[in-house]
């Protein structure tokens, strides 16, 4: 109890100093309006012992991570700079974000002077997705890639490529939330046309996916082994009920929670399943579950500061 307190009061005077913050814009690609700049919050001691990158939601921008988190609050007063950069519209590190992203990471190092292994990636839904992949393929194959993550977390992410294509199916059959099916008719129609529909395309798929929950052999998975990982969530099974007629099968938490479980059968004992207490709210006041402030950011922070 003694420790929440603690993490409560930092929070509060971190806040306190939110005024103080500034968000710079650095750019290392002109001709990129959506991926080619990353934004960035220093630390008010201008010592970095780590790097925390956020990646938002599917097309969202990088400045619309800081309305719906207080992490780089946090994150300020503890010697973590915070950067935002956008995958764009994107569900998964292809060859075409691949390069953006190694881009801005180099940039970081250099600018910075920050070494490769002191880095955290994390994102929002989508963004969530491609920060798993990404360090997946940094651990996979280090000598590839610019930086040696030391841990990834994901806030509500799809994780299983494979069950999301057959989740918009159901959700387009069901024909009842009209949000849920204009989402997934649009974002069928981007993946098809990227690469293919899944299941006429499984060695592309299996290649983009951070996990695949019918396989009986490890898959990409296999490569966080040994790498600190965790997912937030918002179990609230009656408001999807509700809401959009979604039953915990259809929950992002579904293939997540199996993630994790493959995570612990390789025997990695720091992969963990967050389940918030907190309500899921948009910097609009909308109460959705799918929402950046599940994460409980001062304890986030603890999380990242003991790694």
């Amino acid at each position: 109890m003694k420790k929440y307190i603690v993490l409560s009061a930092a929070l509060l005077l971190c806040l306190t100093v939110v005024q103080a913050q500034t968000i710079t814009k650095i750019t290392v690609n002109e001709q990129d309006s959506i991926s080619g700049y990353y934004l960035t919050v220093e630390p008010a001691s201008r010592r970095i012992a780590s790097v925390l990158i956020l990646l938002p939601g599917f097309a969202d921008r990088a400045e619309a991570v800081f309305p719906e988190t207080k992490l780089h609050n946090v994150a300020y007063t503890n010697d973590i700079l915070v950067v935002a950069v956008s995958g764009g519209s994107k569900l998964y590190v292809d060859a075409d974000l691949l390069p953006k992203l190694n881009l801005v990471f180099r940039d970081i190092i250099k600018r910075y002077g920050v070494r490769p292994d002191q880095f955290v990636l994390g994102g929002f839904s989508a963004g969530g997705t491609i920060a798993l992949r990404y360090v997946e393929l940094c651990k996979e194959s280090p000598a590839d890639y610019p930086i040696n993550p030391k841990g990834v977390f994901a806030i509500d992410s799809p994780v299983d490529l494979f069950d999301l294509w057959a989740y918009f199916d159901r959700e387009k059959a069901k024909n009842f939330s009209e949000v849920g099916v204009a989402e997934a008719r649009f974002v069928q129609q981007l993946m098809t046309r990227e690469h293919g529909i899944p299941k006429d395309n499984l060695l592309k798929y299996k290649g983009l996916t951070p996990f695949h929950r019918e396989l009986t052999e490890p898959g990409n998975e296999r490569h966080l082994a040994a790498t600190a990982v965790r997912v937030y969530h918002e179990v609230d099974i009656n408001w999807y009920l509700r809401e959009r007629r979604r039953s915990a099968f259809e929950a992002n938490f579904s293939a997540s929670s199996e993630l994790i479980n493959r995570l612990l059968l390789l025997g990695n004992q720091r992969a963990e399943f967050v389940q918030s207490d907190r309500k899921g709210y948009r910097s609009n006041g909308t109460r959705h579950p799918h929402s950046w402030s599940i994460v409980n950011e001062a304890e986030c922070i603890e999380w990242i500061k003991g790694l």
